[in-house]
C-alpha cells in the first residue's frame, strides 16, 4: 500500500483519561510507501503535571524526576500533530491512545482536530480472526519480531508496532486506504 502513515504511542500516568490520568510521552515514526523511516522520529516526554503512580511508573519506568523539567501537553501535543501532517496515524490499541490525545487536546488553545487513526490490534484481528489475544506482546511473536529493549517505553513500542503494520497489512492482502479504513478505523467523536 503505497501511503505514508505516522505510527506512535504514549505513556501515561495510568488508563483513564476522563479522571485525570495524563500524557508522560509520545513518541512516533513516519512509514512511507512500506519503509519505517527511522530518522524521521518523534519523541517527547511531557510533563502530566501531577504526580506518576507507581503502578504506572513500574510500566514504563518514567519517574516524576524525569518529566519535572518538561513542557506540558498543551506545547507538545501542537508540534506532534505537526510531525503527523496529513499522514495516517496508526496505533496498537488506538482507542487507548486516541482517547488520551481526545482528552488532552482541551488543554490546547484553539480547537484541534485529530485525524482519524488506523488500529494494528483491529488489523490483527481481522488477519488472525481465530486467534483469541490481539496484545503487542502476543502479536510480536505470533509475527517473529524482536521484542524490543526498553518495552513500553513510547519509541521502542512505535518500531515495533511499525513493523507489525507492515507485515499485517502483507498477509491482509488491503490493497486500499479505504478498505484499510473500514476494517481498522478508530473515529473519535469531538
Amino acid at each position: 500500500m503505497q501511503h505514508v502513515f505516522t505510527v506512535f504511542d504514549t505513556e501515561t500516568t495510568g488508563l483513564d483519561p476522563l479522571r485525570g490520568d495524563k500524557i508522560v510521552e509520545i513518541a512516533a515514526v513516519k512509514v512511507v510507501d512500506g519503509k519505517i523511516l527511522e530518522e524521521e522520529t518523534f519523541v517527547s516526554l511531557v510533563n502530566p503535571e501531577r504526580s506518576i503512580p507507581w503502578e504506572a511508573k513500574q510500566v514504563h519506568n518514567i519517574s516524576d524526576e524525569d518529566v519535572q523539567n518538561e513542557r506540558t501537553i498543551d506545547l507538545v501535543l501542537p508540534e506532534f500533530l505537526e510531525f503527523v501532517g496529513n499522514s495516517t496515524l496508526v496505533a496498537h490499541n488506538a482507542k487507548f491512545d486516541m482517547g488520551f490525545l481526545n482528552v488532552e487536546k482541551e488543554c490546547c488553545w484553539g480547537y484541534i482536530d485529530l485525524p482519524e487513526c488506523i488500529c494494528t490490534m483491529q488489523l490483527s484481528r481481522h488477519v488472525f480472526p481465530l486467534e483469541f489475544r490481539h496484545n503487542l506482546d502476543v502479536l510480536t511473536q505470533r509475527l517473529q519480531l524482536q521484542i524490543p529493549q526498553n518495552r513500553h517505553r513510547a519509541l521502542p513500542d512505535v518500531l515495533v508496532t511499525a513493523q507489525a503494520l507492515l507485515q499485517l497489512l502483507e498477509r491482509s492482502g488491503i490493497a486500499e486506504l479505504r478498505d484499510l479504513q473500514k476494517i481498522a478505523s478508530v473515529a473519535m467523536a469531538a
